[in-house]
């Protein structure tokens, strides 16, 4: 079992009247790559320039292998930066720029050309080294800022949305190339951002703040297949989580949940009552343009084209759905289709938001169609 290389506790920031961070605990594991999810403005950089010694706290403590180091001045933590505007000296040479952080921290001078050899020929950058910033590339620029912190071989990484300014098919690249480096070294990383499929895709654990809160810590997977809050599902939900209002019910039949589209048959709720919010993932509806037994019929609103898949968007008198689908589903635009929603593929909050403790029903069941669903 991997020991705690970076201990958070009780941390609490605010400026003037606005809390920023309010009595955060967190553990990261050695070697871990452990990333902080979460919209702009929840505290994520706060917490990461905390941890750094850019930012003072207000109160709690930072724990790096052991030592205490929330007093410790910035320089000198064993941690190294990765900034997202990459924070490359202008006027110096990428040699230089390697060369640089070594040089303030008295690293032996004979050990330094060792050092930078080693990372360029890791990253690839070997023929840049004569190079200033303004003759590279994004993506260069973004190898050379991560040499810069691996040359330092420190304890800890700590990463601002390092790929946030490549376009998408460089990150992409770059995102799976940060990877498996990060697994190569294997030093502890603390990476922030707040795209969803970097997160799920780069993470060994992530925490998903709000407001300066921790809502969920957990594996990718654990986090997407059972969030713990609303404000979860709908921010790892990506197009848009579909809500609809319901109340638990119980009848001949047992327990469900009735919504003005559908009644899902549910259990482990006993006991439970009263209104509920459903939350219903794009790719856990499955969609026809004829007739399906269970199906709810609905007109098509929108159809976008995303190359291997389509969004289709069905109109409710309540709202629209949207769904997932394959690229050659005949659907268009004021057309039927017939919508399943599968009743074990859904999750449900109560009224503040929280998950209920509810195990979908191992049978599937057919969903009957509400009297108030719209007829293509």
């Amino acid at each position: 079992m991997r020991r705690v290389a970076l201990a958070l506790s009780g941390i609490v920031k605010a400026h003037g009247d606005t809390a920023v961070l309010r009595g955060l605990d967190l553990e990261v594991l050695e070697g871990e790559l452990f990333v902080l999810l979460g919209p702009s403005g929840c505290g994520k950089t706060t917490l990461l320039r905390a941890v750094a010694g850019l930012t003072a706290l207000d109160a709690g403590t930072i724990v790096l292998d052991r030592n205490d180091i929330t007093k410790i001045p910035a320089e000198a933590r064993n941690v190294a930066m990765v900034f997202q505007d990459y924070a490359l000296y202008p006027h110096m040479t990428v040699w230089n720029n390697l060369a640089f952080g070594l040089k303030r921290h008295r690293v032996p001078r004979e050990e330094i050309p060792q050092r930078i050899a080693r990372v360029t020929r890791m990253l690839g950058i070997e023929p840049l080294i004569a190079r200033k910033p303004h003759q590279l590339s994004g993506g260069q620029q973004q190898r050379v800022a991560l040499g810069r912190a691996i040359v330092r071989e420190p304890a800890l990484f700590l990463m601002d949305e390092p790929l946030s300014n490549l376009d998408a098919q460089v990150r992409a690249n770059t995102r799976a190339e940060l990877k498996e480096l990060q697994r190569r070294l294997g030093v502890t990383t603390l990476y922030v951002t707040h795209d969803q499929i970097e997160a799920m895709t780069l993470a060994d654990r992530l925490a998903v703040l709000n407001h300066g809160r921790l809502e969920q810590v957990g594996a990718p997977l654990e986090v997407y297949r059972a969030p713990a809050t609303l404000f979860v599902a709908q921010f790892l939900s990506s197009p848009r989580l579909n809500l609809l209002a319901g109340e638990l019910v119980v009848g001949p039949e047992g327990a469900g949940v009735r919504t003005a589209v559908a009644l899902f048959p549910i259990s482990g709720v006993a006991g439970a009552r009263g209104k509920v919010r459903v939350g219903i993932r794009p790719e856990w509806l499955r969609l026809s343009t004829q007739p399906i037994p269970g199906g709810i019929p609905l007109e098509v609103a929108l159809v976008e084209p995303l190359g291997a898949e389509v969004l289709v968007h069905a109109r409710w008198p309540g709202g629209d759905l949207v769904a997932r689908a394959p690229a050659d589903l005949p659907a268009r635009e004021g057309g039927p289709v017939w919508i399943d929603a599968d009743a074990s593929r859904v999750d449900l909050f109560d009224e503040a938001g929280r998950r209920l403790a509810a195990d979908p029903s191992p049978d599937r069941k057919e969903i009957p169609r509400p009297d108030s669903a719209s007829r293509p």
